[in-house]
């Protein structure tokens, strides 16, 4: 239990996918401008990631592995996470409208967010068992939620700021997003 606790903070503070992989920019700069915004990416992107591991990882170990088509498994991955990004794009259309307009481009993109297919690729090379890709997978999916409303938070004072005409936007956003990511070099050795 205590390595799955270690696993799950790990995933979300020392090897945060954001801040020490630098994966996932993206959509981190483009949908962390409303704290509401970033919360409604990071809750998807943890489902379409928890759903695509765990399928990915059976269709690794129960498909791939005994026929012996472990070549496919990026192009299989790939189509696993590009259909689950379609049905949470439909589901998400049908349950909240307001939503599914916020986020606008950056749900599609999901599809294309490396964040979700470097968290399949990972659970099948540590050769996790299926709990600690679940695991790992709500930690990465966490520790994503946590960049993007961390750095929605941090932009939406910024917006209040006298900043100099060259930095406001996205040259600003990446500015902060070195700074925290130096912050959270600091949680290395902790866990």
């Amino acid at each position: 239990m205590n390595e799955l606790v270690l696993l799950f903070l790990g995933t979300i503070f020392v090897n945060n996918f954001v801040f020490s992989r630098f994966l996932g920019l993206c959509p981190y700069i483009g949908v962390s401008k409303k704290i509401g915004d970033s919360v409604g990416m990071g809750l998807a992107v943890i489902f379409v990631l928890l759903l695509a591991a765990v399928f990915s990882w059976c269709i690794q170990f129960y498909l791939l592995q005994p026929l012996h088509l472990e070549y496919l498994q990026t192009i299989v991955f790939i189509l696993v996470i590009a259909t689950l990004v379609q049905l949470v794009e439909m589901a998400l259309m049908k349950t909240a409208p307001a939503l599914y307009q916020a986020l606008g481009i950056y749900l599609p993109l999901i599809t294309t967010n490396c964040i979700i297919l470097a968290v399949a690729i990972l659970n099948v090379r540590e050769q996790h068992n299926l709990l600690k890709t679940v695991v790992f997978s709500l930690g990465a999916g966490a520790g994503f939620m946590m960049a993007l409303v961390l750095m929605a938070s941090i932009r939406e004072r910024l917006e209040l700021a006298n900043v100099p005409k060259f930095l406001k936007g996205e040259p600003l956003a990446f500015i902060v997003a070195g700074l925290i990511a130096i912050a959270f070099i600091g949680f290395t050795g902790l866990l």
